[in-house]
């Protein structure tokens, strides 16, 4: 049996189409503009009860190893993004599937460091971490704030608090 020409061109782009389709679904499933080291496990952020839209909302990823844990030089990274007044929503790069801590602060003065004050240096800018640990006297253990990343796309919320 013979194709007419115009069927194998219709079958052409016909597969075209499909395969053009599937790159489209791909990149739906991609990551959205989030902030840290590139990888395809994110974690998407909502930082609620931020005072002001001046400065930035700092995140700070930790590994689930206590010794590492809010330490100087201890996180996988810290990355910025513009504070939003009410709610700022982001997203992390997490390098791979595991446990991770999620530290993060309004630097209103976009200064790159936490203020802090009084005789035991207490933060003066809003902090948070994830899960939401009650904090009273000092930081909250690594245990308490510790989150399980198996998949892209999850959800977190982190409620700012000030001391």
């Amino acid at each position: 049996m013979v194709v007419p020409k115009w069927r194998c061109v219709s079958s052409i782009w016909l597969g075209l189409l499909i395969a053009c389709s599937g790159m489209q679904a791909t990149a739906a499933h991609a990551a959205p503009a989030c902030i840290g080291p590139v990888s395809d496990l994110w974690v998407n952020l909502t930082v609620d009860r931020v005072r002001s839209s001046k400065g930035l909302i700092t995140a700070t990823l930790y590994p689930d190893v206590p010794k590492r844990f809010l330490v100087k030089n201890g996180s996988l990274y810290v990355a910025s993004t513009p504070a939003t007044a009410g709610q700022t929503r982001f997203c992390l790069f997490v390098p791979r599937p595991g446990h991770y801590a999620i530290a993060v602060y309004h630097d209103e003065d976009s200064s790159g460091t936490i203020n802090r004050g009084g005789l035991f240096g207490i933060p003066t800018e809003a902090v948070g971490f994830s899960n939401n640990p009650t904090i009273l006297f000092g930081p909250p253990s690594l245990k308490s704030v510790l989150i399980d990343v198996q998949r892209a796309n999850q959800s977190a919320t982190i409620n700012l608090k000030r001391f």
